[in-house]
């Protein structure tokens, strides 16, 4: 009740203009985080994924680090809080972008987005095995539905070719599970932090476990051949999906609430498939629409019962 009194109370004190501009830049954040898809793709075609990935965070941890000292005074994390940070970095930031990158090689852009857009439902899986949360026969089928969808797009997809495809959406679902343990086992310490200082230390730690592999793949690289707007795809990369995306969804929710904005997230899976054909010519399937269309049943279902027992469903960052 308390919350709802709160959401309430900021939609009285903000503007109808202001509402309206937040959620536009809401827009706006689901077509950069789509497009870091294409953009990622794009760029490990020169780039090794992982060297990539190093780049990547590590100026992102500088523009969040920057942001979080100009927004919040100060940089620092209690030292309670450190192991525990440590742990959700690299799992979030760390582990995550290694598979999701690696896996990025072998699939197309669209399926890699379908795929991570099953994370909620993975969420909602692991808060039941960590005791947070209850299995109910609605939740269980709403997961069984989205795993379908999964299903449905893996198939289709082995009409590109086999290889390292099955590998890529391996790869990927195991993204895919390491942000979902991100998400559930990073919730502690979001409730005693704001969102910019946790992703900040998040994605600081994550950048540093990306050193050694990452530097590895570096070392072996002919730089000559990384141009200008591979360059430029890396900083898109670095500074637009994960560091000012994030500001902007943090003002939305603080004006709209988490549920509304969370509704946004559909679109990500949709914008990446059409600007993966747009952009890099991938094909946009039968299997891709109709998987995408499962595996949202599934979410909406999945979230559905989480609300009606008091834990509605998580937004998830591209």
């Amino acid at each position: 009740m308390s919350g709802r009194i709160a959401a309430t109370a900021r939609l009285a004190t903000s503007t109808a203009a202001e509402r309206r501009l937040a959620e536009l830049g809401v827009v706006f954040v689901t077509l950069v985080w789509a497009s870091n898809f294409i953009v990622v793709k794009s760029a490990i075609m020169v780039l090794p994924p992982i060297g990539m990935s190093a780049i990547r965070f590590g100026l992102a941890a500088l523009v969040l680090l920057a942001l979080l000292r100009w927004r919040e005074g100060t940089v620092r994390l209690p030292v309670r809080d450190l192991a525990a940070m440590g742990v959700v970095g690299i799992l979030g930031f760390g582990v995550y972008q290694v598979l999701w990158a690696t896996g990025l090689q072998g699939i197309t852009a669209g399926d890699s987005a379908l795929l991570i857009a099953a994370t909620p439902v993975l969420t909602a899986l692991l808060a039941v095995v960590a005791g947070s949360d209850t299995l109910t026969p609605l939740k269980l089928a709403g997961a069984l539905v989205s795993f379908a969808g999964v299903g449905i797009v893996v198939v289709g997809g082995q009409g590109l070719g086999l290889g390292g495809v099955l590998l890529g959406y391996v790869l990927t679902l195991g993204a895919a599970v390491c942000w979902a343990l991100y998400t559930s086992f990073g919730a502690p310490i979001l409730r005693r932090h704001s969102p910019l200082r946790t992703t900040a230390w998040a994605v600081t730690v994550g950048a540093g476990f990306l050193i050694v592999p990452g530097g590895a793949q570096l070392a072996t690289l002919d730089w000559s051949e990384v141009t200008a707007p591979v360059w430029a795809a890396v900083l898109y990369s670095a500074v637009l999906p994960v560091a000012f995306a994030n500001v902007i969804v943090f003002h939305a929710v603080k004006l709209l609430g988490p549920t509304r904005i969370t509704a946004f997230q559909f679109l990500v899976p949709a914008f990446a498939v059409v600007l993966g054909a747009l952009v890099l010519a991938e094909p946009i399937r039968p299997a891709q629409i109709l998987g995408g269309a499962v595996i949202v049943a599934g979410i909406l279902v999945t979230r559905a019962a989480g609300t009606r027992h008091g834990m509605p469903g998580r937004r998830r960052t591209a």
